[in-house]
C-alpha cells in the first residue's frame, strides 16, 4: 500500500507521539544513556517524515531517502526510566537537497526542557547513494511546512556552536 503524507502537518511545531524509555537505555548513572536521546530524537524524525511523505514507503516506491550529514545534541537535564518524553520539531529551512530542523526533547507530563538537537538532514538517491533534490510534490509540501514554522517564535538553542567559553 502506497505511503500517503497528510494534506497538512497538525501544529507548529510538530510534536512525535509520547515515548517511553526503555530499561535497557539506562546507563549505570543511573539516567538514559547518551546514545539514546539520539535515538528518540530519530524516532521523532521519523514520525515527521512520514507526515511529509518521506518515510519508508517513500524510499520503496520512489526511491528517495534522507541521511544525516550532521548534528549537535545538548544535553540539559537528566531523564529516568520512568519520564515520557515527547519531540518538538521544527523544520527551519530547506533547500532542494537538503533539511535543517531542530528538536527539543522535554518531559511529556511536567515539560521541562531535557535535551535538543540541530540537524542538517540530505535528500538522497537511493540507486544511486548521492544527494538528489527532492521531487516537486515533495518540495511543495516541505515549503509548505517550512513557511508555517518560520511563523513561531524560534526555541533557544539554533545555531549553538561547540566551544570552550570565552575567558574575557
Amino acid at each position: 500500500m502506497p505511503e500517503t503524507a497528510a494534506t497538512t502537518i497538525e501544529g507548529v511545531p510538530f510534536r512525535s507521539s509520547i515515548m517511553q524509555i526503555e530499561p535497557q537505555w539506562i546507563d549505570y548513572n543511573g539516567h538514559l544513556n547518551m546514545a539514546y536521546y539520539n535515538v528518540m530524537f530519530d524516532r521523532a524524525i521519523d514520525q515527521m517524515w512520514l507526515t511529509l511523505g518521506i518515510g519508508p514507503g517513500y524510499m520503496k516506491e520512489r526511491g528517495g531517502s534522507t541521511f544525516t550529514a550532521e548534528c549537535h545534541v545538548r544535553y540539559l537535564r537528566e531523564i529516568h526510566l520512568d519520564d515520557p518524553v515527547q519531540v518538538s520539531v521544527w523544520l527551519l529551512e530547506a533547500d532542494d537537497k537538503r533539511l535543517h530542523t531542530f528538536q527539543e526533547l522535554r518531559h511529556a507530563t511536567e515539560g521541562w526542557l531535557s535535551a535538543t538537537s540541530e540537524n542538517m538532514s540530505l535528500h538522497i538517491d537511493m540507486g544511486s547513494r548521492k544527494v538528489a533534490a527532492f521531487p516537486p510534490d515533495i518540495r511543495e509540501r516541505i515549503a509548505a511546512v517550512v513557511k508555517a514554522h518560520s511563523a513561531v517564535p524560534r526555541p533557544e538553542g539554533i545555531g549553538r556552536n561547540v566551544a570552550m567559553p570565552s575567558k574575557r
